[in-house]
């Protein structure tokens, strides 16, 4: 037989119930009204009673929730910590994976919620009590940085850690898909050997900026003498090494450009390294080192960023590739060991290029090439036989070389007055007295020109004019002022092309500019870094003409 199914009852609405059939009997004497009342306060009772059951039931069940949550609250404290991991290799196929633990190496399972072939050298992982991959973490951000010295075919490199510690690591998966170069930062965990994600130091990237110039011996006028010594002495052994091996040649180690600011020594080393590109070898990179940067307050610091940077430069040159590295304004980083300047920092960054100088000869791809202007005050070991070899004046243009000069930036494409061109046939005539006028102006001698008295300590006396004074940069500043008075003049009275009295109006601007800045540094120290040689001179004067003559 089917059992009949069993009714639940409130316990509370029974009890009222029988409350109340017992009542009603009670009541069956009594009159209609007394009855009514009696029933009406008994059932408010009632509601209110039920009410209070509802919520005492309800707080029952929060109650038992909550001690279930605190029951598995307690579990989970019960159980065993879970460890952190760094994985090292992975099976695939096999469902195991090596990984680091405080140092040690473990061989662990994967668990069934980790894809094995989603794991990959350097990620963090999570083990629990059976040493079983249970999830990944996000990798740490920190740990310690070292540099790459050496790097290696099978995934591996050379760092220098803390205290110049040498220490072979491996690589991380990031690591693997962007190989790192010599001299490259790294974050590396140096409990687990390995290399993890690279550090940009943008201080050093600035410095060590790889460039392939475009810059032609053809764009630089009036340093031809100059251009065939650096010539002879840096392209013939790079491009014919077979005949300087033949003749027992030296390749020269290193050239040092010399001479007043701005005639073109920063130029003529670029040309340099595009003429080495262009010889048939490839790419010529350029590294162009600014010395003022390289200094750092930091024991060490300087001589660490020398070791990057011929570290990249041999490191491109090991692939067959010409590598030009420029110092400009040498004399500021390398200057005489015991001059008493500053901090002698130089006792300890000399002794460190002389070192890298030195092994340059190991390989075939590197010229050193520095500039300043003032060799005397770079230290004379750098600049002896066997180092910084060749020495190359680089001095101000005469009337032939400023010549020169200006027919690379006054072209005939370019916009001449209708008036200029009728005087003189075509563009080219006209240009070329553009040129003799700007020449006139500057190279004849007469009172207009005289821009400093110089007293030397032997008493002689010397007057410096506007074309002792001449660089290739001046000439390029002529023009473009020139050629901003010709636009400025196109858009407000639409007169189009350049005239004389756009260049006869730039001289006198520049040379009015350039007249003052002698009286704001040491009269000898202007004097050498201008180019003049000879007694030291003790003091100076700037002359103020009128320029309009």
């Amino acid at each position: 037989m089917d059992e009949e199914p069993v009714e639940h009852k409130d316990p509370v609405a029974q009890t009222l119930s029988g409350v109340s059939r017992n009542l009603l009997a009670e009541a069956g004497s009594e009159t209609g009204g007394d009855v009514t009342d009696r029933l009406h306060e008994l059932t408010e009772r009632a509601g209110v009673l039920s009410r209070k059951n509802t919520h005492l039931a309800n707080a029952l069940r929060a109650a038992r929730q909550e001690l279930a949550a605190l029951h598995e609250d307690v579990k989970a404290l019960q159980l065993p910590p879970l460890a952190h991991a760094t994985v090292l290799a992975v099976d695939a196929t096999a469902r195991t994976a090596d990984v680091s633990i405080a140092g040690r190496r473990h061989r662990v399972g994967v668990g069934p919620a980790v894809v094995s072939s989603s794991l990959h050298p350097g990620d963090d992982v999570v083990l629990n009590e059976h040493l079983v991959i249970t999830a990944t973490c996000p990798s740490p951000r920190f740990g310690e940085v070292v540099t790459v010295k050496e790097t290696y075919d099978d995934g591996t490199v050379l760092v220098l850690a803390r205290h110049d510690e040498e220490q072979v690591l491996s690589l991380s998966e990031t690591l693997s898909d962007h190989r790192p170069r010599v001299g490259d930062a790294l974050v590396a965990d140096l409990a687990v050997r390995m290399a993890l994600r690279p550090v940009v130091r943008s201080e050093v990237e600035e410095l060590v900026l790889e460039e392939v110039p475009d810059v032609g011996y053809g764009d630089i006028g009036g340093l031809g003498e100059q251009i065939e010594l650096i010539r002879d002495a840096v392209e013939l052994p790079f491009l014919h090494p077979d005949l300087y091996r033949e003749h027992r040649l030296t390749p020269p180690r290193g050239v040092l450009l010399y001479g007043p600011p701005g005639c073109g020594k920063t130029l003529i080393a670029k040309a340099v390294a595009a003429s080495l590109s262009a010889g048939g070898r490839g790419e010529a990179y350029f590294l162009n080192i600014k010395g003022p940067q390289l200094l750092d307050k930091y024991v060490g610091e300087t001589e660490r960023r020398i070791r990057v940077i011929f570290a990249r430069a041999r490191e491109k040159a090991a692939t067959g590739v010409p590598v030009v590295v420029f110092f400009d304004e040498m004399a500021s980083l390398f200057r005489t060991r015991g001059a008493g300047r500053s901090s002698d920092v130089e006792t300890t960054v000399v002794p460190q290029m002389l070192a890298e100088i030195d092994g340059v000869d190991e390989l075939d791809n590197v010229v050193v090439i520095g500039a300043t202007n003032r060799e005397d005050m770079i230290d004379p070991a750098i600049l002896r036989p066997g180092r910084l070899d060749v020495k190359i004046r680089i001095g101000r243009p005469d009337r032939r070389g400023a010549a020169e000069i200006l027919a690379t930036y006054l072209t005939p494409d370019l916009p001449i007055s209708e008036e200029l061109l009728a005087a003189h046939g075509d563009a080219q005539g006209a240009v070329d007295a553009l040129i003799e006028q700007v020449i006139e102006a500057l190279y004849t001698r007469r009172r207009a020109t005289e821009m400093v008295e110089l007293t030397r300590s032997d008493g002689q006396v010397e007057i410096l004019h506007v074309a002792d004074l001449v660089s290739g940069a001046m000439l390029a500043n002529i023009v473009d002022r020139a050629k901003k008075a010709a636009v400025k003049d196109l858009v407000t009275s639409g007169r189009r092309g350049l005239t004389q009295e756009h260049l006869h109006r730039a001289v006198i601007e520049e040379i009015m500019e350039n007249e003052g800045l002698p009286a704001t540094v040491h009269p000898d120290d202007w004097a050498r870094v201008s180019g003049r040689r000879g007694a030291p001179v003790t003091s100076m004067t700037v002359l103020q003409r009128l320029r309009e003559e």
